[in-house]
């Protein structure tokens, strides 16, 4: 087992694909729909090998949450990769910038998402 991932994402069927690939790369995957649940699941539970989050979420945003995660003793150190349709330079910028070790447009290549992970968490 590689560990917990943690998956922040509104769109079912992109949450179901997610799960999928993660639990392929053999993580358990701790699934959130909104910022807020986000916001509870870093309060409340230890911090995951690796987490994927979108930036557009009901209720509390992306850059938000990158901050919080950031500021939460323990999390630091996770890595994030950021998946959203927010591609222009500036969108890129200020993500990384926020906190994330990746950002990945969507549509996405579910291989450049493995491969991504890999690397981050070298499984």
């Amino acid at each position: 087992m590689a560990g917990t991932a943690l998956v922040v994402e509104h769109d079912e069927q992109l949450a179901h694909i997610l799960r999928f690939i993660l639990e392929r790369e053999g993580f358990e995957v701790c699934l959130v729909r909104d910022g807020r649940s986000a916001e509870e699941t870093i309060a409340l539970s230890p911090p995951p090998a690796i987490a994927t989050l979108a930036l557009m979420l009901p209720h509390t945003d992306g850059y938000e949450l990158l901050r919080r995660i950031r500021g939460t003793p323990g999390w630091q150190a996770v890595p994030i990769i950021v998946l959203t349709a927010r591609t222009q330079d500036r969108d890129v910028a200020r993500t990384l910038a926020a906190g994330a070790n990746e950002y990945i447009a969507k549509p996405f290549d579910p291989d450049e998402l493995r491969a991504c992970v890999r690397r981050l968490v070298k499984t």
